[in-house]
């Protein structure tokens, strides 16, 4: 349904198709030439340089560190860090305390932070001072929630699990001497798997997610596996609904091949044993409440009283994160990636300008135009809409009217012939250009054949690809390159050596033009060990590409964001030790509390520079 295509050309026919065409990274990393076929001496500037300058601005101010596998957080010299939020700290401070054995109760856990942080960004108050920090909590580590694992489950054990997915808001501010804390806050407020939230836009009202406990398909409780994120030229909060097959109980069976149940990956993993106590998760029962997950969810951040709405007009998939432009009409664009192993890259414009529908009492996001990308071998692109009626996506297609397919946005894709990628996560946009860069994490299946988008076979380090669309947002085609190889020399990496990395992820663009890009995943090995995941700056124009931080083992580097002035950096330390148990908790990581009976917490870290100026500058 979504596989490569076996005929697909060699990677040395695409590098010489693409050649005379242009370069695979314009005054940046690699020529075509090396994009394809890799080098013995990576191309781009030197990455131990002391400065890097870009119009003859100093934008990169800092020696790249070395790779790492300590239980630390690892910056260069002249920056500090400090946990702000981990895992089980009250969202106010007068708020219940995390218990080391784990044995906070589910009402407690629902009013500190959640698990597993990951995408998040910073709303000032007071200018750089203070503001509201939204964090997402993608997922719980089972075995570490419970003080006994996941042995004798309960619908406690449910309700804490529930608890500790979904959003916190929080309201951060520095102290007299600069360091960040949290404030007691009419703001703060946890979004958990049992707050009630809006089904908007074309999909809602449905019969396909209309339920027992909801016959008119408009209002679900929650919002789960809450990955990356994104904020709106109107000051809300955009949080997207990830992996949402392994919360949903299908049965002994699998599904049927080819079934939306299986295209969407349902009893491909071992559930949550939520289903256990509550019915609306096992699909026997209910087979509808997974429709209702998959979306991006829009929150307000000031107004407390708010109910979360699910924006259904932005397709149902696996969301990996949410970037909100203006096209040249004043109309919201988003780009979004559906992280999943060949799957797509999608892009949503809006029918009418922002402050028209706001004016009016609209949402920018509830109607408009859904679009998903085909990159063609040449290097231009298009962006094919999903719209009910056209080739493809008819009645006799299997597709009743355009919210069927909204929320079977993939198989639409699938119908339209898109490009399947290497597992299409982060994106973020060049300021001043508008290019969109986006991250091609990894994809190993990828066993029979590789086209330009995707050049390697077996792809376990992934890639970062750039869309220039001549500056306008809202065009239905686009020039393409691949930005760079990630890996090590053996893979074909066209990045120095002694920047290895692999499995991108997390992708933003500060404002002064820096691209960090954090990782999540295979790291190239160093004297046989593979490293811990990592934190890189890019400064795209120059070329140079710089090691920033490296996180404690197992973890994942995500979740990244900081104040107007850019001298407080926020980043989310995801789920170190990932191997922990309740008899070894600490396991491969004891951080950030290093107590002996000390559980490895995922948190929020804030980094700053010793002499206060702008992070990474």
């Amino acid at each position: 349904m979504h596989a490569d295509t076996p005929d697909s050309p060699s990677i040395s026919e695409l590098a010489e198709r693409r050649l005379s065409r242009r370069t695979a990274l314009a005054g940046g990393l690699a020529t075509a030439t090396v994009a394809f076929f890799g080098a013995s001496a990576p191309v781009g500037a030197s990455t131990t340089k002391d400065v890097s300058r870009n119009g003859g601005r100093r934008l990169l101010g800092f020696p790249a560190i070395t790779p790492s596998v300590a239980d630390e957080v690892v910056l260069p010299p002249g920056y500090r860090y400090h946990v702000l939020f981990p895992w089980g700290h009250p969202t106010v401070p007068s708020g219940p305390k995390f218990a080391e054995n784990a044995s906070n109760s589910a009402a407690e856990q629902a009013v500190q932070a959640g698990d597993h942080h990951d995408g998040m960004w910073f709303f000032p108050l007071k200018g750089s001072r203070s503001g509201l920090l939204c964090v997402n909590h993608e997922a719980t580590t089972e075995q570490l929630l419970h003080t006994d694992g996941r042995a004798g489950w309960s619908p406690e054990k449910t309700a804490k699990s529930m608890a500790a997915h979904g959003v916190s808001v929080i309201e951060v501010e520095q102290d007299r001497k600069g360091r960040w804390q949290l404030a007691e806050s009419r703001f703060a407020r946890r979004i958990t798997m049992t707050t009630p939230a809006e089904i908007t836009g074309p999909a809602a009202g449905h019969p396909l997610l209309r339920t027992g406990a909801d016959p008119e398909g408009v209002r679900v409780l929650g919002t789960l596996n809450n990955c990356a994120s994104g904020p709106t030229p109107w000051d809300t909060y955009l949080t997207c609904e990830e992996t949402i097959n392994k919360y949903f109980y299908f049965g002994e069976q699998p599904p049927e091949a080819g079934s939306v149940e299986e295209r969407y990956g349902i009893g491909s993993e071992s559930p949550y044993p939520w289903y256990t106590t509550e019915d609306r998760f096992d699909m026997r029962v209910e087979p509808n409440e997974y429709n209702r997950f998959g979306w991006v969810v829009e929150v307000d951040p000031f107004d407390p009283a708010s109910t979360p709405k699910k924006r259904t007009a932005l397709g149902r998939m696996e969301h990996e994160n949410a970037v909100v432009v203006r096209g040249r009409r004043g109309e919201a664009v988003v780009y979004m990636g559906d992280d999943t192993q060949f799957d797509y890259f999608y892009k949503f414009v809006g029918a009418e300008p922002i402050n028209k529908a706001l004016r009016r009492g609209r949402s920018p996001l509830d109607t408009g135009t859904l679009y998903v990308a085909r990159f063609e071998e040449d290097g231009s692109g298009r962006w094919l809409p999903l719209v009910h009626g056209g080739p493809g996506l008819t009645e006799a297609d299997g597709f009743a009217d355009q919210a069927e397919v909204l929320i079977h946005t993939r198989l639409a894709a699938d119908a339209l012939g898109a490009t399947p990628m290497d597992r299409p996560e982060w994106c973020t946009v060049q300021p001043r250009t508008g290019a969109v860069f986006f991250t091609c994490t990894n994809n190993t299946a990828r066993t029979e054949s590789v086209n330009a988008a995707n050049p390697r076979l077996e792809n376990r380090f992934g890639h970062i690809m750039k869309i220039d669309e001549c500056g306008n947002p809202s065009a239905e085609t686009f020039d393409w390159d691949v930005f760079l190889l990630a890996g090590d020399e053996a893979s074909g990496a066209t990045v120095p050596p002694d920047q290895a990395f692999g499995s991108p992820d997390g992708l933003w663009f500060d404002k002064d033009g820096r691209l960090w890009i954090q990782t999540d995943g295979a790291q190239p090995k160093v004297d046989g060990a593979e490293q811990n995941n990592q934190m890189l700056v890019s400064d795209t124009r120059r070329g140079d590409i710089r090691r920033f931080l490296v996180g404690p083992p197992r973890c994942e580097i995500t979740g990244i964001t900081a104040t107007p002035d850019g001298r407080s950096l926020f980043v989310n330390i995801q789920h170190p030790g990932d191997s922990g148990t309740p008899d070894n908790p600490r396991a491969s990581s004891n951080w950030p509390d290093y107590s002996a009976t000390g559980r490895p917490r995922s948190a929020t870290i804030v980094i700053t520079r010793e002499d206060g100026g702008v992070v990474g500058g």
